[in-house]
């Protein structure tokens, strides 16, 4: 598809797409205004599109706008800025038509530079929200969705996650990454995008066997790059997008944050979304199928539950003979693996049914749930 056509209409797997971004933003404002009292949260897009389809139907900026117009504390805190070298005037038209200008407290900004080109991006996002302090004034979640890779420089955006708040939404089409590792054509891109691990990756990618596996190794180098470049724990969450007319992966989008915290919300959006069972074995992850989209689907095997067997009898093992609050568990034991509070609540529920765990209640309340993920939720495990 061109560039030109692609907001022509929408296709149901774009909606889903900006509906993670759109639902995940006002909840991780709500968790920076927890810890710290910014001057501004922060929405980027570099790629924002013209905010609206030729049908009318909103994409992100549009969505986001949304969410916060209807909450007191995001418009008068957030600040959205935007940019795309091609469609900035439409968006900006399509905006102010909603959003007239007095809308948010914090006026959007329109750009129309072209990424890759323009120096002034790449040190906005190195310096803007750097502080000497450890708290961030300007934390900012950033939305990467290009039509191509230019101007991708995973250092840069590796520079960005190092302060304290900052996160990333970056749309990784692995239909053409997976190709490009094999043109030299391609070679600078591809280094732009992995600096330290791409003749790892090309190397790798040749001893596995399956589509599934190359892919995921991508997502997984990827990742590792942040990590690397950081000198630190970065959590990477990447949610699958299957192809609309045939049975193949068709992108992703993969999130990553310094923080446990944004790690929780994630896996719980993702959750929210996917329509597909998975079971999390190191290559498979939260997924979407727009084939399956408005239809139920009886699978022989229920993979939800199969995650959720596998994850109680971890919990069983890691956790037999100790007491510890159904709080301090989730905390201490989520930032393993790709399981979200959903899973856990069951999984826990589970081995109290099986008589495998006590629960008890020590807030002096009537719970209907032998288990809720909170502190006065006492866990002994037998």
């Amino acid at each position: 598809m061109k560039e030109s056509q692609f907001f022509e209409k929408q296709t149901i797997s774009s909606k889903i797409k900006a509906s993670i971004v759109s639902e995940y933003f006002p909840s991780y404002c709500k968790i920076i205004a927890k810890k710290h009292t910014p001057k501004e949260i922060r929405y980027i897009d570099l790629f924002a599109g013209p905010g609206l389809y030729k049908n009318e139907v909103p994409s992100t900026p549009i969505l986001i706008a949304r969410h916060c117009v209807q909450d007191e504390f995001l418009r008068n805190n957030v600040k959205m800025i935007f940019n795309d070298n091609v469609y900035y005037s439409e968006l900006e038209e399509n905006f102010l038509k909603e959003f007239p200008d007095g809308t948010f407290a914090k006026p959007q900004h329109f750009g129309k530079s072209t990424v890759g080109e323009n120096k002034r991006i790449a040190e906005f996002l190195v310096k803007s929200t750097h502080n000497e302090n450890d708290k961030n004034d300007y934390p900012s979640l950033l939305f990467i969705d290009p039509f191509g890779y230019k101007g991708i420089e995973t250092r840069v955006l590796a520079e960005f996650l190092r302060n304290w708040g900052n996160e990333i939404f970056l749309f990784v089409n692995t239909k053409r990454i997976h190709p490009a590792l094999e043109n030299e054509k391609f070679e600078g891109l591809m280094k732009d995008l992995f600096p330290t691990t791409l003749d790892k990756i090309k190397n790798d990618r040749r001893f596995k066997s399956s589509v599934s596996q190359r892919l995921a190794l991508i997502i997984n180098s990827l990742g590792d790059e942040y990590q690397s470049l950081l000198g630190g724990k970065v959590f990477f969450t990447a949610f699958k997008f299957q192809e609309e007319d045939i049975a193949t992966t068709s992108h992703y989008i993969l999130h990553l944050t310094k923080g446990s915290r944004g790690y929780d919300l994630i896996k719980t959006t993702y959750n929210d979304f996917a329509n597909v069972g998975t079971v999390f074995d190191g290559i498979n992850t939260y997924t979407f199928d727009a084939k399956k989209f408005g239809h139920s689907i009886n699978e022989l095997f229920d993979l939800n539950s199969i995650n959720v067997d596998k994850l109680k009898e971890d919990l069983q093992l890691a956790y037999k003979g100790k007491k510890i609050t159904a709080f301090d568990l989730f905390e201490t034991h989520h930032t393993n693996g790709l399981y979200s509070r959903n899973h856990y609540t069951e999984a826990l529920r589970r081995l109290v049914d099986e008589g495998k765990l006590d629960s008890d209640y020590t807030d002096g309340k009537k719970h209907l749930k032998s288990v809720l993920l909170i502190k006065d939720c006492k866990l002994s495990f037998k």
